[in-house]
């Protein structure tokens, strides 16, 4: 009866005749549900709303395709079907693609409830990353209606993992350099070439125990250099509670460099500089630690090929330390998870340490971590070596080629910078 009444009221919209359509059916209670808040739309992120409430809210753009990313491990026929939620007596055809075979299914809503709106079975022909691309391609109400959720039964929903929580951003992915503990570290090198430059990427090429130094995708017309360094203490938000006794204290910064607060993340000093740098280009970034009894001077300098001179960014002094560098790092982020499902890719290489002695080293080996959504939620991520340097990938659901704390090794350049000037360096 319900087919019935349904293929009646599809054969009057005479847009929908000459296209085949599922009917709607209720949720369906084995399988693997995939919430809605989870997908990403493209190619604008911000043609669509997410909320863990409401799922996918807002979508009227016939452009815009929402999309679920997942890892499929078994072979073989999967059924998919989509929760939708739509005005009563709202009308909607769809169209849902992956691994290359795309399904199309009308709809008319006879109350406001959401039903698993089914577009059949697809072949799944071998293990790996699947896109789940839901386009729109008619409707007669305000939107295509609002999809909760993407449900996937069948034998090739076995085992197959989704990142289930509303965080989309890719995992972060972090190379640590190890040393001898108490090492008279005061100069750090490395060199960045970026291979992919998504919008709200972080390329950190200098980490230390008390900040960070890299460059920046703010947004599609922005770029940035930024070095920040911590506050002392236990402040992680609002810095108006940190004592001034324990504040870094900004002692100078570049003509083009603008110099703030940070917080949210511990608190600190922060500088930046806007600036065009672009992908498939090396760039070279230098932290010094100068000691002062309890107190040590951090400064960030970068190396602008336009000029071929070295810069300074800024330079902090940060108190309760009066220690050398220590805790060095680099790392790939991804800071706004609106196109978490983008790949971040970057090499870093060449990287060196001076010493108290003014002794150049070299540092040959790194060890792969990545933050706590990296542990279950995604896993598309990787890092290695290529062309006698390390690299890191995050995002872009693509499949990983590491283990959390593996050592990396690349061979030796023996090619120390040899164009700092000593004024930067003492």
């Amino acid at each position: 009866m319900f087919r019935t009444v349904l293929v009646l009221i599809v054969c009057g919209l005479v847009c929908l005749l000459c296209r085949p359509a599922w009917p709607a059916v209720e949720p369906e209670s084995a399988g693997l549900t995939v919430p809605g808040f989870t997908a990403y739309c493209e190619p604008d992120p911000d043609a669509v709303r997410f909320s863990k409430s409401n799922g996918v809210t807002g979508w009227t753009d016939p452009s815009a395709r929402i999309e679920w990313f997942g890892y499929l491990k078994t072979v073989g026929e999967l059924h998919v079907a989509v929760r939708l939620r739509m005005p009563a007596q709202g009308t909607a055809e769809l169209r849902l693609t992956v691994a290359g075979q795309s399904r199309t299914a009308a709809w008319r809503a006879d109350d406001a409830r959401a039903l698993d709106v089914s577009f059949g079975s697809v072949r799944i022909p071998s293990p790996g990353y699947y896109r789940f691309a839901l386009e729109g391609v008619s409707r007669t109400g305000a939107d295509f209606g609002s999809p909760q959720a993407l449900v996937l039964t069948g034998p090739a929903a076995i085992g197959a993992h989704f990142n289930m929580e509303e965080r989309r951003n890719a995992a972060s992915v972090h190379l640590g350099y190890p040393m001898e503990k108490g090492a008279p570290i005061v100069a750090f090198y490395n060199e960045v070439t970026v291979r992919t430059d998504p919008v709200w990427s972080y390329y950190m090429a200098c980490g230390f125990q008390r900040g960070y130094f890299g460059i920046q995708v703010n947004s599609p017309t922005e770029r940035r250099i930024i070095f920040s360094v911590w506050d002392s203490g236990n402040e992680a938000v609002d810095r108006a509670n940190v004592r001034p006794e324990d504040r870094v204290q900004l002692l100078k910064k570049g003509d083009r460099v603008v110099a703030s607060d940070f917080g949210n993340e511990g608190t600190g000093g922060h500088s930046h500089q806007v600036y065009p740098w672009v992908k498939n280009k090396t760039y070279r970034f230098l932290v010094t630690a100068h000691l002062d009894g309890t107190r040590t001077a951090y400064s960030g300098w970068f190396y602008f090929p336009e000029t071929s001179r070295w810069e300074l960014v800024a330079s902090f002094r940060a108190p309760k330390d009066g220690g050398y560098l220590r805790g060095l790092y680099s790392f790939n982020e991804n800071f706004g998870g609106a196109n978490g499902q983008l790949r971040r890719l970057a090499e870093f290489g060449n990287q060196w340490i001076m010493t108290a002695d003014g002794k150049w080293r070299e540092l040959t080996s790194a060890r792969f971590t990545h933050d706590p959504t990296g542990r279950a939620d995604r896993k598309d991520y990787g890092a290695g070596t290529v062309g006698g340097r390390f690299y890191l990938s995050n995002g872009g659901f693509v499949g990983n080629s590491i283990e959390y704390g593996q050592t990396l090794d690349r061979p030796e350049r023996r090619r120390p910078p040899s164009d700092i000037p000593e004024s930067i360096l003492h």
